[in-house]
């Protein structure tokens, strides 16, 4: 199975691209999509652009306008979002009370733009928005020449930029640009073109007790051993945690050397709002080629630390390094893209990066041995114990026996 997600060209006067829409997509082939949940929607575009893709991957150096559902713009999510990437548009329509426009007000101190969607006239509501808003979306597929003239002129009022959304024809642009539109949106430029990814997701089961542990102890680290386990049982949701990672923390001060350095740089309060926002996009069991693979993803992770314990048992970095290179990798088969790109995509040290890549280093020598145990390639098994000098095939078995126990525990206490 796989996420989508849709982009839509945002150009200039000069044609030139300086930002994309970022839409809920079900379907590769999907041109527009039927919402039922608006939260649910914008929820899905936030987790596939930063979690799945890569918020670089998808917008590059522009940034990106996303539905903000009213319920999003009043939750604590929101901060998941750096207000350097995105503008959050916002509907005449919604919910706008004193509350909402507080809240909106607020966000705006914090250097978060807003942009007022599907405008075909000014009423109230819409006249509660402008102060806030930097951009207005003004659908002119919907108006007549002398209807467009007058809600343009009533517009420049405010000082707003103006976005022609909806444009099908160089007439509509050239209509458009005499008008005075600085920003161009609509088929005749471009529609939308969806990408897609492999899911990996995590199951509901785990969300909700990460979610349960981080509430009850959200406040100080004392659970943080529980919390990493959680992490540790899910290959896919340790990647997507590394993806935020790098997309939250500006200038990291060192490579990600272990999942419970990731959550120690993302922080209880930012990853139980990232947790909430992935519960409202977990609707379905992933099927069973994945969470096999999965399953022997954390196995290997286990087996990996295992082996490194013996190898360096005073160094616990050294340790979790090793668990991270086992339940990585798999990820290309999970994702189903290369093994460059996952490592590209995340801030891990050297030594994992080696490992992952071409199979070099201790910890990379470690992995050829377990591929080579899973296949059954006796000589290779020899060699490879041989070179690491310091593990012997009885060890290499207890340990692989230890490693599914281990995984077989964990799942029990999750179901």
């Amino acid at each position: 199975m796989s996420v989508f997600l849709g982009r839509q060209p945002i150009l200039d006067r000069n044609h030139n691209l300086v930002a994309f829409e970022l839409l809920f997509r079900q379907e590769e082939a999907e041109e527009s999509a039927r919402i039922t949940n608006d939260l649910s929607a914008s929820a899905n575009v936030i987790v596939n652009a930063y979690g799945k893709f890569g918020i670089h991957n998808v917008l590059g150096q522009q940034r990106g306008f996303i539905n903000a559902d009213p319920d999003l713009i009043m939750s604590d999510i929101i901060s998941l979002l750096p207000n350097k990437h995105i503008v959050l548009e916002v509907k005449e329509s919604a919910s706008i009370t004193p509350a909402f426009l507080e809240r909106c007000a607020k966000l705006k101190q914090k250097g978060y733009q807003f942009a007022l969607d599907n405008i075909v006239s000014i009423n109230d509501k819409v006249k509660r928005l402008l102060p806030l808003v930097s951009v207005v979306k003004v659908d002119v597929l919907t108006l007549d020449e002398n209807e467009l003239t007058a809600l343009v002129t009533e517009l420049k009022r405010w000082p707003v930029l103006l976005l022609a959304l909806k444009v099908e024809n160089e007439d509509q642009e050239s209509r458009c640009r005499k008008l005075g539109f600085e920003m161009f949106q609509g088929y005749y430029f471009a529609k939308p073109e969806v990408m897609s990814v492999k899911r990996a997701d995590p199951g509901k089961m785990h969300l909700m007790k990460l979610s349960s542990l981080l509430i009850k102890n959200g406040q100080d680290d004392s659970n943080l051993q529980a919390i990493e386990m959680e992490f540790k049982r899910q290959p896919g949701l340790s990647y997507n945690l590394l993806r935020m990672v790098n997309t939250s923390v500006d200038g990291l001060p060192q490579k990600i050397n272990s999942i419970r350095h990731a959550i120690q740089l993302m922080g209880s309060k930012q990853l139980h709002k990232w947790i909430q926002l992935l519960l409202y996009t977990s609707s379905h069991t992933e099927d069973s080629t994945s969470d096999s693979i999965a399953q022997n993803a954390v196995a290997r992770g286990k087996l990996m630390e295992l082996i490194a314990t013996i190898e360096r048992p005073y160094e616990k970095n050294y340790q979790e390094r090793a668990y991270m290179v086992g339940i990585l990798s798999q990820l290309d088969e999970l994702l189903g893209i290369e093994m460059q790109q996952i490592v590209d995509r995340l801030g891990i040290s050297e030594d994992m990066s080696q490992a992952l890549l071409a199979r070099q280093g201790r910890l990379g020598q470690a992995l050829k041995l377990i591929e080579a145990k899973e296949k059954g390639e006796i000589h290779s098994i020899y060699a490879i114990l041989d070179e690491l000098d310091f593990l012997s095939l009885h060890d290499l078995l207890d340990f692989e026996t230890q490693a599914m126990l281990w995984v077989q525990e964990t799942n029990e206490t999750i179901n």
